[in-house]
């Protein structure tokens, strides 16, 4: 059985080639949102098994959102948190949220998240 993802981007080009990307290595992109508000709709409804949040959302914080989907959406789900920047540079940050790892998005991949969810 495949691992559903939801991808959570605020830019449409991203989120159309992660989608790609992320199918074409056997996960499942079963939504994609662009605010927190439809992020935490579709997480609701969809119950995927990853989330991939990106940091930076227009106006919006990453972090924040993945707080929000970790109080609010019952367990089920893993996040990911994924940016272009380095994680170097929110090392502090990703270590206290509640996301399991971190995804530069350049390095974006279906074998990247397969490698996050095992601790590798």
């Amino acid at each position: 059985m495949d691992l559903t993802v939801l991808i959570v981007d605020d830019s449409p080009g991203f989120l159309d080639a992660a989608s790609s990307l992320l199918e074409r290595g056997g996960l499942e992109v079963v939504g994609v949102a662009s605010t927190t508000a439809d992020a935490l709709t579709l997480a609701q409804q969809l119950r995927p098994d990853i989330v991939l949040v990106d940091i930076h959302l227009s106006g919006e914080s990453g972090f924040d959102l993945a707080r929000q989907l970790d109080a609010t959406v019952p367990g089920g789900h893993r996040l990911i948190l994924m940016s272009t920047h380095a994680e170097a540079d929110f090392a502090e940050l990703i270590a206290a949220s509640p996301a399991e790892g971190f995804i530069s998005k350049d390095a974006l991949s279906a074998q990247a998240i397969r490698r996050v969810l095992s601790g590798a």
